[in-house]
């Protein structure tokens, strides 16, 4: 599935993957800058917390996106996919300056919204310059191919990771979370080896990749995240190997950055913190996209 197409006159909205873990009775840096990117004051943020099966995680989210200043925000009970064929939850997201998918259990979110009126408005929303944020299971489904679960704290193996298909809201990368918490690096690596063209991006706790629309993203928060980039892979033993069977990796090229740091998806590319002047600060580009 490929991201929604984007008109002439549009420029897609920032993509924003977080760990889960976020930190959110501090500085709450990562929330505040999708606050921002959303128009501040003039935000309407929509939140959809379908992946929680807690009560108290829409009206959670609600609290801290006011609290730092968005101008309207409301969550979308969204419990079965009868009530994604809500009139009143497509018009909020049709009106949102911001869309933010909680955490939970990925699985729960897709098969919920997959395929409905919301993930197809949520898509369209972000090509028209929306920004969209999940974190945790909200991070896992953005991606054209979905982490749905597998192994901790093990090597990368045949059997090791399971996948599903996600929201495509891009098709450049796939994602895991809590990654340095977690110990995930094994079945990012086995996910990354099925199609060497996707790009690994596994994203700690509090910590999140601001993906703009020119597919160049930057680390905020705490923690780091951990590019896999497997498209110079020389060898893998994927194709031919047994259930359970430790796999082969050659020619793997990994980055891991922490904040400030930035990736160009399109080009494999790495930058440090505050050079390369050509990239610009998030703050210089929220006017403008």
């Amino acid at each position: 599935m490929c991201p929604a197409p984007v008109n002439n006159t549009d420029s897609r909205g920032f993509i924003i993957p977080i760990g889960g873990g976020e930190d959110r009775e501090k500085e709450m840096q990562i929330h505040r800058k999708f606050v921002e990117l959303s128009g501040g004051e003039d935000a309407f943020i929509v939140v959809i917390p379908t992946a929680s099966q807690l009560e108290s995680t829409g009206p959670d989210y609600n609290d801290i996106f006011r609290e730092l200043g968005a101008g309207r925000v409301e969550y979308l009970p969204i419990t079965n996919r009868a009530d994604c064929d809500n009139p009143e939850f497509s018009a909020m997201i049709d009106e949102a300056t911001g869309i933010f998918m909680t955490g939970g259990n990925q699985l729960r979110l897709s098969t919920i919204l997959g395929g409905t009126l919301v993930a197809q408005k949520i898509r369209r929303q972000n090509a028209a310059g929306v920004p969209v944020a999940g974190t945790s299971a909200g991070a896992s489904i953005m991606s054209e191919h979905m982490i749905a679960g597998g192994a901790s704290n093990e090597a990368p193996a045949e059997d090791s990771v399971n996948l599903a298909p996600g929201m495509g809201l891009t098709n450049a990368v796939i994602i895991d979370q809590h990654f340095t918490q977690r110990n995930r690096l094994g079945r990012l690596l086995a996910a990354s080896s099925y199609n060497p063209f996707l790009i690994g991006l596994g994203i700690d706790e509090d910590t999140a990749a601001f993906i703009r629309a020119d597919n160049v993203f930057e680390v905020v928060g705490s923690g780091t995240v951990t590019v896999v980039d497997a498209s110079e892979l020389t060898h893998s033993s994927m194709w031919n190997a047994g259930s359970g069977e430790a796999l082969s990796l050659l020619g793997l090229k990994m980055h891991v950055m922490g904040e400030g740091c930035r990736y160009d998806l399109t080009n494999h590319q790495a930058y440090p913190p505050r050079e390369h002047a050509e990239f610009c600060s998030l703050s210089d580009l929220s006017d403008d996209e």
